[in-house]
C-alpha cells in the first residue's frame, strides 16, 4: 500500500475510533475532533523533528519515523546526499580550472556583468598589478586606466586584440583578448608578447632602413636610365634593346620601396596631428582623376556622393587608402568594366566604398587580402605592377582612423571595399563642391 493511502486509511480509523467513542459517551462529533487532533498533534511533531534535523545538522541521519513521514525524511535524506555529491563534483571540477589557470603564464581574469573582478590567477597579479586583499569588486577600469583599454572595453567589439604597455612595467607589453560568456559577464586574458613585440620593432626597422637605404642609389639608376633612353637612337642596337625594359623595372622598385616607406611609418607613427576635416568631395574627385589616367579609358569611373559630412582624418592618408583601392580596381577589372567611388551613410557613421563589376574575387581569399604581398593571382598581379602593400597600407590608414575594411565580392560578380568611419569622426559642416 502507498504511503499516502495509508496514511488515509489510518486517519479514517482513528475518526471512525472517535466518533465511536464519543458516541458511548453520548458525544460523537466531540470524539470525532478528538481523534483528528490526535492524529495533528502527531504530524506537528513530525513537522518540529523535521525542522530541528534542517536547523541542526541536515547531512546526519533523519529522525526515525513510519509511513508518509518516513518516506519523506528518507526522500530528503537522498537528495540531500545527491546534492552533495554533485556539489563535491563541481567544486572539484572547479578547483581543477582553478589550479590550471594558476599554472598558465596568461592573465585570467573574471568579470562580472557590471565589469566587477570576481577571480583571478597569480599571473594576473604580475602584468596588471591586482591585489586579492583590495581590488576584489573592483571594476576593471578603475584599474587598467589606459584610454585605449577603456574604449575597447566600452566598444563591446572584441574581434581583435588589443595591444597595449602593462599598467605596472611599461617594458612589458601585453595582448588583451575579452570573451563574453554567461549572463553577460566577461572573461578578460592578458598575454605577455614583449618578445614577439621586440621582433617586430625589428622588422619594422630593418625594412625601414633597408628601403631608405635603396632609396637614393634607386634614384640615380633612374636617373641614368632616363638619359640613356632619351638618346637610345644614338646607342648600339644591342644595348637601347632593354633600356625601356629595366627602367619600367627601375620605377616598379621605387614604388615598392615608397610602398614599403609608406607602411612603415604607418605602423611607427601613431598621427593624428594632421587630421582635419576633409572636403570628401574634392578628394574623390582627384582619385577619380588619377584612377582615370591609370585606367586610360579602359574603365568607366565615376564618384556618387550621399553623405553631407565631412570626415574628420589625415588627407594625405585617406587619399593614399582611397587611391590604392581605386588603382586596384582599375587593374584587376577587364576592360569595360564600371568602378563607383562613393561616400554615404553607415549605420555606424559613414563609409568610402570602391565598386566594380569586374570578375570578382573568391571568398576564399578575404580574409588574406590585407596581408603584405598576398596575391591572389601571382602571376596576374606582377603583370599589373602593383607592389602587394597597397590593402596593407588601407588596413594601417584605417586602424589609425578607428575604422575597419569590409570586402564582399564573389566570382563573375564584381567586388566592393567599404571603410567604415564611426559616427566620432564625422563633422557637421557640409561638404565643399570644388
Amino acid at each position: 500500500m502507498r504511503p499516502w493511502s495509508h496514511e488515509l486509511w489510518r486517519l479514517g480509523l482513528l475518526a471512525a475510533a472517535g466518533a465511536l467513542f464519543g458516541w458511548l459517551l453520548g458525544a460523537p462529533g466531540l470524539g470525532l475532533a478528538a481523534g483528528l487532533a490526535l492524529r495533528l498533534a502527531y504530524h506537528l511533531q513530525q513537522l518540529h523533528a523535521l525542522r530541528r534535523w534542517l536547523a541542526r545538522n541536515p547531512h546526519s541521519e533523519p529522525p526515525a519515523a513510519t509511513g508518509l513521514w518516513g518516506e519523506l525524511f528518507d526522500r530528503l535524506y537522498r537528495y540531500q546526499k545527491g546534492q552533495r555529491h554533485t556539489q563535491h563534483r563541481l567544486q572539484a571540477t572547479l578547483k581543477r580550472i582553478q589550479e590550471s589557470s594558476e599554472a598558465m603564464r596568461d592573465s585570467v581574469v573574471m568579470l562580472d556583468q557590471h565589469g566587477d573582478l570576481e577571480w583571478w590567477n597569480s599571473a594576473a597579479e604580475r602584468m596588471l598589478g591586482l591585489k586579492a586583499a583590495h581590488d576584489r569588486g573592483q571594476h576593471i577600469t578603475n584599474l587598467v586606466r589606459d584610454p585605449r583599454f577603456v574604449a575597447y572595453f566600452n566598444a563591446r567589439d572584441y574581434r581583435e586584440p588589443l595591444t597595449l604597455p602593462s599598467p605596472v612595467d611599461e617594458r612589458m607589453v601585453l595582448q588583451f583578448q575579452i570573451t563574453l560568456y554567461g549572463d553577460d559577464e566577461r572573461l578578460v586574458m592578458a598575454r605577455d608578447i614583449t618578445r614577439l613585440h621586440r621582433l617586430e620593432e625589428m622588422r619594422r626597422d630593418f625594412v625601414a632602413n633597408v628601403s631608405h637605404e635603396l632609396r637614393t642609389p634607386l634614384t640615380v639608376l633612374a636617373g641614368y636610365l632616363e638619359t640613356y633612353v632619351t638618346y637610345a637612337e644614338q646607342l648600339p642596337p644591342r644595348l637601347a634593346q632593354g633600356l625601356s625594359r629595366m627602367q619600367e623595372q627601375t620605377t616598379r622598385m621605387q614604388n615598392l620601396v615608397n610602398d614599403l616607406l609608406l607602411l612603415s611609418r604607418l605602423e611607427i607613427d601613431r598621427g593624428g596631428e594632421d587630421h582635419l576635416p576633409l572636403a570628401m568631395a574634392t578628394l574623390l574627385e582627384e582619385v577619380r582623376r588619377d584612377a582615370e589616367a591609370l585606367a586610360a579609358g579602359r574603365q568607366q569611373i565615376r564618384v556618387e556622393l550621399e553623405e553631407k559630412r565631412r570626415l574628420l582624418g589625415s588627407d594625405s592618408e585617406i587619399h593614399s587608402a582611397l587611391s590604392n583601392l581605386a588603382s586596384n580596381a582599375v587593374r584587376y577589372t577587364p576592360e569595360g568594366s564600371h568602378i563607383v567611388l562613393r561616400w554615404k551613410p553607415h549605420p555606424k557613421g559613414a563609409c568610402l566604398e570602391v565598386e566594380d563589376d569586374g570578375e570578382g574575387i573568391d571568398p576564399v581569399h578575404i580574409p588574406r587580402l590585407t596581408e603584405r604581398f598576398y596575391r591572389v593571382d601571382k602571376g596576374r598581379s606582377s603583370e599589373s605592377g602593383g607592389t602587394g602593400l597597397g590593402l596593407a597600407i588601407v588596413k594601417h590608414v584605417l586602424l589609425r582612423h578607428d575604422a575597419y575594411l569590409e570586402i564582399e565580392s564573389h566570382p563573375g560578380q564584381g567586388a566592393l571595399f567599404r571603410c567604415v568611419f564611426p559616427a566620432s569622426r564625422l563633422m557637421a559642416t557640409e561638404l565643399a563642391t570644388g
